[in-house]
């Protein structure tokens, strides 16, 4: 039982990660266009994820998760920094 609840909580972090890189991407789209003057934090966002991906995760489906995340992360900064440089 105390696995089943262990992936509970890493699978609602993946879903955290997902929800997290969805609203940056929102932030930086209103600092491109200039709506905002304040830069997000993607630094801060980018070391929660890398600390976060040097769990080992047992479980397949939730490692396939967490690479889907990390790969999302990876091609929207890059769109960020391209915006932002």
């Amino acid at each position: 039982m105390l696995l089943t609840e262990e992936k509970l909580k890493i699978r609602n972090a993946i879903r955290d990660f997902d929800q997290q890189i969805d609203q940056m991407h929102a932030e930086f789209h209103k600092y491109f266009h200039g709506e905002t003057r304040k830069r997000p934090d993607w630094e801060k966002l980018e070391r929660n994820l890398v600390d976060f991906s040097r769990k080992k995760l047992i479980d397949f489906q939730l490692s396939a998760q967490l690479d889907r995340v990390l790969f999302k992360f990876q091609n929207r900064k890059k769109i960020w920094l391209g915006w932002v440089g």
